[in-house]
């Protein structure tokens, strides 16, 4: 227990503790899934790999899609990666 983490003197404080790590446990693994997979569709992205781009473009929308479900990312922010990542492929499909 470090100093600034408090313990919770009440029963339904310490519960509360309890479900808050296990939701910062969770939505970490979420935003983690969801930034690799951004990650990848970019470097596809630079290769200039369009298929495999718009492949995993499509699962991490998916992913994207869950994490705004469960209130992982807020609405407007999922929306935002979403478009950002379509403008970009769509600019890439011009391209060739």
């Amino acid at each position: 227990l470090s100093s600034t983490e408090l313990m919770p003197i009440k029963k339904s404080a310490m519960k509360a503790l309890r479900q808050t790590k296990r939701r910062t446990t969770r939505n970490a693994g979420v935003k983690q899934t969801v930034e690799y997979l951004r990650r990848m569709t970019q470097k596809a992205m630079d290769a200039k790999d369009v298929k495999k781009a718009e492949e995993l473009w499509k699962s991490a929308i998916k992913a994207i899609d869950k994490a705004m479900q469960r209130k992982v990312y807020k609405k407007n922010t999922g929306s935002r990666m979403k478009s950002r990542f379509a403008k970009r492929i769509n600019a890439l499909k011009a391209a060739k």
